[in-house]
């Protein structure tokens, strides 16, 4: 039972971690300094998560703040596996009308 709980909650903190971390890199820009970035991504990933659970899962806020803590640990991780790899919409414009 604990065990499918604990899928549960990983396979949606994945899921989580991928929205966040795209929206984090489009958003990251608008701060001058990266002094509060972690506090920032901390912020939208315990937010995004909780909303998440409560809306589309059937998980509780106490287990969407755990969501939101896997995520933040994995988007970290995510991002790095993926940096350099991603594309902005603009690089792609500007390579299909080159």
């Amino acid at each position: 039972m604990y065990i499918e709980l604990f899928r549960k909650v990983l396979f949606v903190s994945i899921v989580i971690s991928s929205i966040t971390c795209s929206f984090i890199q489009k958003t990251k820009g608008n701060f001058k300094t990266n002094k509060f970035l972690i506090l920032y991504s901390f912020i939208i990933n315990m937010l995004i998560s909780i909303l998440f659970c409560i809306s589309f899962t059937n998980l509780s806020i106490i287990y969407g703040i755990w969501v939101g803590f896997f995520s933040f640990i994995g988007s970290d991780t995510f991002f790095k596996i993926l940096e350099g790899k991603l594309n902005s919409y603009s690089d792609i414009r500007s390579r299909t009308n080159a």
